[in-house]
């Protein structure tokens, strides 16, 4: 029988800047293979401008750190082949790796140019705010460090519909390119009236010419890496209809199996639910909605309603698209989305996604491994182990849940005959210690079942029923199973 799936996000924001990154995932691969972590999200592997960028201000998505480009050869993370060796590593631990890919913007151009805008309102950008006027804008990209190799293709502000920058009024903006065909794209999410523009040169996916080069470059780069999916950044700001053409066509080639989930930052289930309408179900995508919920739990503490956790979210409406997290990079302290899970609820959090049934759930580097820069926080690398184990071992069969008590909720994962002694029974409060009677099976009866978090240390004796009372401290999370 197939086991547990469980991604890893294999980086943070302050991952520290010293091309030794893909080095640390080569190395960890075996350990993470043990753990049960079978696939790992990698952050985006090219060239960007600075060069010790996170990876988000793409810059030459042909340099996977192989050309000296913005002052440098490798990227924040390592060079190419040191890139292709981690890769290596992983796919010989049987971890598929799964790439984090920019294609809404371009930063660091090498040239300038000359062309008209119209400057909108940043509030909405259906609205002008000025007659049409020249700027100065950083839209040419040449590559010289790189050529022509993998692509010929040349970027100028024919290929963006919208900078942020006038460099001949040293000023910033959003500013609409015009031209022939130019607007923004429609199929976008509709914040701001319409949210195409994010940052930098936007890449205008209403160009034809764009599209085969970004479809082009998509498959090169799964070629090159013989990676196993890719993660979709800012996708509610890229025509919807494009980012379908793209998942069509890289499971066209790559197969079936390629993986894409993308990231559509909404926690609204209604417009996850029309998203993944209209990409027809062609890519999985990030429950935003629960993770919220799991920030309001932690925030609420005792106040916050544990019956209502998954209430509204992805992974109860659709359980076969929704990826579960905790936390990521964007949510991580002092970024753009900061909506950090408190600590003393983020072990019951990451019970919530890794021992139920539904949901392709992701642990995050950042809190396995702690976070770097000026405010480090520790890793919870202890909390979260037996979690994964139980995971592995443990989570598996017919779920039944006991969501009857606004402050501990629990449940039942009935276990498999063809995993020996797999089984659990999960118990979290958000309040004070208390316990839940469930059912694990009259077949269980006189069986011993301990914690394997070790926070309670006592033995639960399944009684000839099949029940038992299984207790928890106080704003915690037991899970009970049979000892291996």
């Amino acid at each position: 029988m197939e086991r547990n799936h469980t991604i890893m996000q294999f980086f943070e924001w302050h991952v520290a800047a010293d091309g030794s990154h893909w080095k640390r995932l080569q190395e960890a691969a075996p350990e993470l293979k043990e753990r049960g972590i079978n696939s790992v999200w990698v952050p985006p592997v090219t060239k960007c401008s600075p060069s010790d960028d996170t990876g988000y201000s793409a810059y030459d998505l042909y340099d996977l750190g192989e050309f000296d480009q913005k002052g440098t050869v490798r990227t924040k993370y390592g060079t190419k082949d040191e890139l292709l060796e981690a890769i290596g590593a992983c796919h010989e631990q049987g971890i598929a790796v799964y790439v984090d890919i920019v294609m809404n913007h371009k930063a660091g151009a090498d040239e300038k140019e000359v062309f008209r805008v119209i400057q909108v309102d940043a509030h909405n950008r259906n609205e002008d705010i000025s007659e049409p006027f020249e700027i100065e804008g950083w839209t040419k990209f040449t590559f010289p460090g790189r050529g022509d190799q993998y692509s010929a293709f040349k970027w100028d502000f024919g290929h963006f519909n919208g900078t942020d920058f006038d460099a001949r009024e040293n000023r910033t903006g959003i500013f609409r390119i015009l031209g022939e065909n130019k607007s923004w794209n429609d199929h976008v999410d509709l914040e701001f009236g319409n949210y195409d523009y994010l940052m930098f040169a936007n890449i205008d996916y209403n160009h034809p010419d764009v599209r085969q080069e970004m479809i082009k470059w998509g498959k090169w780069l799964a070629e090159t890496l013989q990676c196993d999916g890719y993660r979709l950044d800012a996708i509610k700001h890229i025509n919807h209809n494009f980012i379908k053409d793209f998942a069509t066509e890289m499971t066209q080639t790559r197969g079936e199996n390629f993986y894409i989930v993308g990231e559509f930052w909404k926690p609204d289930l209604a417009a996850c639910q029309n998203y993944l309408d209209t990409v027809d179900y062609k890519i999985d995508l990030f429950d935003v909605s629960l993770h919220y919920k799991l920030y309001a739990a932690s925030q609420g503490g005792k106040s916050f309603d544990l019956r209502t956790l998954f209430d509204d979210t992805l992974v109860k409406s659709h359980p076969l698209s929704a990826v579960t997290f905790v936390d990521n990079h964007d949510s991580q302290p002092h970024e753009a989305l900061e909506s950090w899970v408190s600590d003393w609820f983020k072990q019951s959090a990451y019970a919530l996604i890794l021992l139920r049934q539904d949901g392709y759930p992701v642990v995050f580097y950042g809190d396995y491994y702690g976070i770097g820069g000026p405010e480090p926080i520790d890793g919870k690398k202890l909390a979260i182990d037996p979690l994964l184990y139980a995971r592995y071992h443990k989570t598996y069969g017919k779920q039944e849940d006991y969501f009857d008590h606004p402050n501990t909720i629990g449940w039942v994962r009935f276990g498999v005959e063809e995993i020996e002694r797999s089984g659990c029974a999960v118990v979290i409060s958000n309040g004070d210690q208390g316990e839940k009677r469930m059912f694990v099976g009259e077949t269980r009866a006189g069986e011993q079942w301990l914690d394997l978090t070790n926070t309670r240390k006592e033995r639960v004796t399944i009684d000839d029923d099949g029940y038992a009372a299984f207790p928890v401290n106080g704003g915690s999370v037991s899970v009970w199973a049979l000892p291996d």
